[in-house]
């Protein structure tokens, strides 16, 4: 086994862009020749479009594009700048008249930085396509759609810190498999070995507070928790998969997002995590699912450790930990 790059995984296209001032972006991954895809969804709000193509027992098999977008439920329109930029190429579904792109998107909530007015919109999903095919740009950090993402929300935006996103990639012979996580998550982040890199700050924001250990500190119902948090993962195989195998990869993956964060899966999340399938190489399904949660934990402590302190905000790498 030996790390790789998440741009060494073949027959797919990563492309982001961000508006920084507004503190918001998106990632597209792009396959023009169509890739399989599952998705596991384990947050109790998340924000997606188009998620159903995912469901196993629906008609098409093959998807072409999968956006992570900010804005929430707003920027879901930067669908539509991938549907169109695919549709003037002549990528999508054959329905006879037209060709129908199929793209599915799950978004984070990064309204309470930057801008709350500016979202992902069509443009900036046809520019993000645009990248992808023609000069793929995909970089950790806080950038696409990890430009806004922050964690450790318990008491909301006041005590939290700046997060983006990140990549972790390996390869065992033939196989080659791969993920990417932007973090914006309620809870707190532990690197694959335990140790917590990012969450809820101290009262001086200069080190970090327990969030689990401040909930259990009443047992009281929470009827107005701050829910503007969601980690979400896209897991990349050169493996050949169906969609019900991609989604069991893809539940086996949140194992992974269970290691890294803590609390995780709350109803104030939206985790959610999809599976992609772009080769054909035989390999083990539980294999892929472990070393899938493997990938998953090492790109979330990436997303905390690649991340810049912006809109007021520390990262890790400013703390005392």
């Amino acid at each position: 086994m030996k790390e790789i790059s998440i741009k060494d995984i073949e027959n797919i296209k990563i492309g982001q862009t961000e508006n920084a001032e507004a503190g918001t972006g998106c990632t597209v991954f792009l396959c023009e020749k169509g890739m399989r895809a599952g998705l596991d969804v384990r947050g109790g709000g998340p924000s997606s479009r188009e998620s159903g193509l995912l469901d196993p027992i629906t008609l098409e098999q093959m998807i072409h594009a999968v956006v992570l977008g900010g804005g929430s439920s707003f920027g879901l329109d930067a669908s539509g700048g991938v549907m169109q930029y695919l549709e003037e190429h002549g990528i999508g579904y054959d329905v006879g008249v037209v060709r129908v792109p199929l793209v599915v998107q799950s978004d984070i909530f990064d309204l309470a930085v930057g801008r709350s007015d500016v979202r992902p919109d069509r443009a900036m999903g046809y520019e993000a396509a645009k990248l992808a095919a023609e000069t793929p740009n995909y970089r950790d950090g806080n950038f696409g759609v990890g430009c806004g993402a922050t964690v450790g929300k318990l008491y909301g935006p006041d005590f939290c810190m700046k997060t983006g996103i990140g990549s972790y990639a390996l390869q065992i012979g033939e196989l080659k498999l791969g993920a990417v996580a932007v973090v914006n998550s309620y809870g707190d982040i532990f690197t694959p070995d335990g140790k917590k890199i990012a969450g809820l700050l101290t009262e001086d924001k200069k080190r970090l507070r327990s969030t689990v250990e401040l909930m259990a500190e009443s047992i009281e119902v929470v009827e107005n928790k701050f829910v503007g948090n969601t980690t979400l993962c896209a897991v990349i195989t050169n493996a050949a998969f169906c969609k019900t195998q991609l989604c069991k990869i893809a539940g086996m993956a949140h194992d992974g997002m269970a290691r890294s964060i803590d609390p995780v899966h709350t109803s104030a999340d939206g985790d959610s995590i999809y599976a992609l399938s772009v080769g054909g190489v035989s390999a083990d399904m539980d294999l892929v699912g472990v070393l899938a949660a493997k990938a998953v934990s090492h790109a979330i402590a990436r997303a905390v450790t690649s991340a810049e302190s912006a809109y007021g905000l520390p990262a890790s790498k400013d703390l005392d930990i």
